[in-house]
């Protein structure tokens, strides 16, 4: 029995009729996050409603606001029905992404440990409904959350109204998982928020949402929409191993001890390749403090490698899933899930130390980074939590293959067409080439070290021939720039299709 409040079991409706009760026009704070714990039927429902209206002559669109990307039956449904006006924080849709980069949708890139404190300070408008996905409610009525955390307590207390999807085919172990903080306020009424250790917990298991406030309850049976990881390949496992070798080394410094530090890793098969190889290295008592847990950190945990990791959701293959939620119970004392202002917030990682691992568009040889735009203006995904990572970690890695497009587009090129790191965030570059460690390191030597490192051999006799006319002949001499063929690369390969002379 998931809906164990009588009350609220009052409230059960199809989603047809939750969906009528979201006027156009409305912001829709939804729960979300990397195609985990997002509500499955009243977005499409919705979808289908604003559709036929735009058929008949009477468009509208909906403000969404998730914890970051969901799935397609989310936002794709949505944004092919034109009915989203702005997007934020993140998305990773191909039809919200195509929206966006023709300008028939408005779209706010924000970092994601800020989302909460600007929808606090009504940067974005009032929040109108709250669609929150649930595995539960209890007999006092409070929310057992679901695979993802997200913004979900932030929705709920700044709703006006709010519709709950319980769906049953979440795990009913996960009650007693998540820790859901309640002491964030903005300044100056702000304190410390007393946690030390990723399996600290310091706050409750639930939600808590006034029983007023909920204006539909709908059941759902459906699974989320899991990433397919592809085993890691020969590019992948190479990165993986230069990042391995440069922990070895920071031990055998002296900087890092052998449990290491609570580890903060972006989504994809590299962040799986460097997980499954500590999964059979030397390092014991690891922890993980991080945004999503994913295969590789589930499988670091069945090792006995991994003691604890804390996320604010999921991010699992089917096979993974499938293997989580047979064995939830098990990994309830292992596994805490927090809310996004939590798992992401800067106080919290420059405190653990956590060593950040994140992937990249493209660096520039001073050490910039662009995880965020192609060719300078087209939208990809969103720059998520790397950026509360990058800035506050002990150690921030960002990671990338030398080449894409079949080679015809370098990673490394001599100025990135969009900055979403500055050089200051970032301490090490690793390609499958190599790994450049820039810290303590000038401008020019950072420069040298990326290209003799990182870039791959089909350009890297390009990026010596800029860096030393940069040298002799740039306005100054501390960054060395050719401002005339600073994005020329970017140029060729929109001309030519290839960034290679």
């Amino acid at each position: 029995m998931r809906i164990r409040n009588r009350a609220l079991a009052n409230k059960v409706v199809e989603a047809q009729e939750a969906a009528a009760m979201i006027e156009p026009g409305t912001n829709i704070g939804m729960s979300g996050f990397t195609g985990a714990g997002y509500p499955k039927e009243v977005p499409g429902a919705l979808a289908k409603r604003l559709a036929a209206e735009a058929a008949a002559g009477q468009p509208g669109k909906v403000g969404l606001w998730t914890g970051a990307s969901t799935a397609p039956e989310l936002d794709g449904v949505l944004a092919a029905a034109d009915g989203i006006d702005l997007r934020m924080p993140y998305q990773s849709d191909p039809v919200s992404r195509e929206k966006i980069n023709s300008g028939a949708m408005d779209y706010t890139d924000i970092h994601l440990s800020h989302v909460a404190q600007r929808v606090w300070q009504g940067f974005f408008g009032d929040l109108d409904v709250a669609v929150v996905e649930v595995s539960g409610i209890t007999e006092d009525g409070r929310l057992v959350p679901s695979s993802s955390v997200g913004n979900n307590k932030t929705w709920i207390e700044r709703a006006d109204k709010v519709i709950l999807e319980v769906n049953s085919w979440q795990s009913e172990h996960l009650e007693g998982m998540h820790d859901i903080y309640h002491g964030t306020a903005l300044p100056p009424r702000r304190t410390p928020i007393p946690l030390t250790h990723p399996a600290d917990r310091i706050g409750s298991p639930y939600l808590e949402c006034p029983p007023e406030k909920v204006v539909a309850v709908v059941r759902t049976d459906s699974p989320d929409r899991n990433t397919v990881f592809t085993p890691p390949d020969g590019v992948s496992r190479a990165i993986a191993g230069h990042v391995l070798d440069f922990l070895d080394l920071e031990v055998a410094a002296g900087r890092l001890p052998r449990s290491l530090l609570p580890l903060q890793s972006g989504v994809g098969n590299v962040a799986n390749a460097v997980l499954a190889g500590l999964r059979e290295g030397p390092f014991e008592g690891l922890t993980a403090y991080t945004e999503v847990i994913q295969d590789g950190m589930l499988e670091l945990i069945d090792s006995g490698k991994l003691l604890t990791a804390s996320a604010t959701a999921f991010s699992l293959s089917p096979a993974a899933v499938d293997r989580f939620n047979r064995d939830a119970a098990a990994y309830r004392d292992r596994i805490v899930l927090r809310p996004q202002e939590i798992s992401n917030h800067p106080e919290l990682v420059r405190r653990l130390g956590c060593l950040a691992m994140n992937g990249v568009v493209e660096a520039d040889i001073h050490g910039n980074i662009n995880s965020t735009h192609l060719m300078g203006s087209r939208m990809q995904n969103g720059i998520g939590g790397s950026g509360d990572f990058a800035r506050n970690a002990y150690v921030s890695v960002f990671v990338t293959p030398s080449v894409a497009k079949g080679g015809a587009i370098s990673a490394i090129v001599p100025m990135v067409s969009h900055v979403d790191h500055t050089e200051h965030d970032v301490d090490v570059i690793v390609t499958e080439q190599g790994l450049a460690d820039l810290r303590g390191l000038s401008p020019r030597r950072r420069a040298q070290l990326v290209i003799d490192r990182c870039a791959h051999p089909d350009f890297r006799p390009a990026l010596r021939d800029y860096h030393e006319r940069a040298l002799r002949s740039s306005f100054g001499g501390h960054t060395p720039h050719l401002l005339a063929e600073a994005l020329s690369w970017h140029q060729r390969y929109l001309d030519e299709g290839t960034m290679r002379r």
